[in-house]
């Protein structure tokens, strides 16, 4: 049976990706900081992963992307049949507050993971998570893996450095190196700074009265918005495909900022006209005016589709968010 690895497995979507494959059966090894102590307790709170650890398909591993040395023994220890690259610095606005951070561990990190595969593992798999933020403020509509790319933020370019560098391991050594070059994907599961988790747990804590605004630094951006369990599933269509190629993931539609709001304080009785204060505190030094992916590539040579309607997803967010707030014992904060 195929031994996986994964980085950012305490992340959203290495969580997703981890139930899915221990589900099966499968063994499965994940890449932890030393740092990250919380989010492994939030794995360990998923029965299927919590099950599989007690079993031992489920082994986490200290390691780190900016140490070559960590990484090198990690790929010998583990001897992996498939790597999935989902770690780094991967919010934007922090990258212009931790530009050489974030290019240390979104960059230079995969050039590490990349290195360790060719001298150790050359046979295995390797996925890496790209992102629509490549792509700046786009040339075209819809954007596809022929778009030019032109980054407007320190992680974009920091993931761009990783998509070519996957090119470049494909075509020069020979390795099954393959990109999902990913469009914006939510779920409960998304981390608390980001705009979606922020705007679902807003309503959901201003519709139980702890709170009474929320604030954001803008309203007006447009992205293609999915369910992140839809796009683990193409993850994993990626790296199944007979050749190592580079697909764009996306739903093919796009939605504001506004909308996002409306449909999650609709979702507790609420108008969010009368919640929402717009910051500058809050808003990005440079921002994309709207991002819509075309991901007729992927659905004709691996099958995949997006599944989960933009409304939908919004609605599981915010019910969530209220899940948590009424579970006894749950906090104010």
């Amino acid at each position: 049976m195929v031994r996986t690895l994964i980085t950012g497995i305490t992340g959203q979507d290495g969580s997703y990706l981890a139930e899915a494959l221990l589900a099966e059966g499968r063994e499965v090894h994940g890449l932890v900081r030393q740092a990250s102590l919380v989010q492994r307790s939030r794995l360990d709170a998923l029965p299927t992963c919590a099950e599989a650890k007690a079993a031992g398909r489920l082994k986490l591993h200290y390691a780190d992307l900016t140490d070559s040395s960590s990484l090198q023994w990690l790929v010998r220890q583990v001897q992996p049949g498939e790597i999935y690259h989902l770690a780094g610095q991967s919010h934007v606005k922090v990258s212009f507050d931790l530009p050489e951070y974030t290019a240390q561990t979104t960059g230079l990190g995969t050039l590490r993971l990349l290195e360790a595969i060719r001298q150790n593992v050359p046979g295995t798999r390797f996925f890496l998570a790209a992102t629509s933020e490549i792509f700046g403020e786009p040339s075209e509509s819809p954007q596809s893996e022929t778009t030019p790319v032109a980054p407007v933020n320190p992680y974009a370019a920091a993931k761009l450095y990783a998509l070519n560098l996957v090119r470049v391991y494909r075509r020069a050594y020979g390795l099954f190196a393959a990109a999902g070059i990913l469009f914006n994907h939510e779920s409960p599961r998304r981390g608390e700074n980001y705009v979606t988790r922020k705007i679902a747990r807003g309503a959901a804590r201003i519709a139980r009265g702890l709170e009474r605004e929320l604030h954001l630094g803008t309203l007006t951006p447009r992205r293609d918005w999915g369910w992140a369990p839809d796009y683990v599933q193409g993850m994993r269509a990626v790296l199944g495909a007979e050749r190592p190629e580079d697909y764009v993931l996306a739903t093919g539609r796009t939605h504001a900022v506004a909308d996002f709001c409306e449909l999650a304080f609709r979702a507790v009785g609420l108008d969010y006209r009368n919640h929402v204060v717009l910051d500058p505190e809050y808003a990005r030094p440079v921002d994309i005016t709207e991002t819509r992916g075309d991901p007729r590539k992927a659905e004709r040579e691996l099958g995949w589709r997006a599944q989960t309607p933009f409304e939908e997803m919004v609605r599981r967010m915010v019910e969530a968010e209220l899940a948590a707030l009424d579970a006894p014992h749950a906090g104010g904060d």
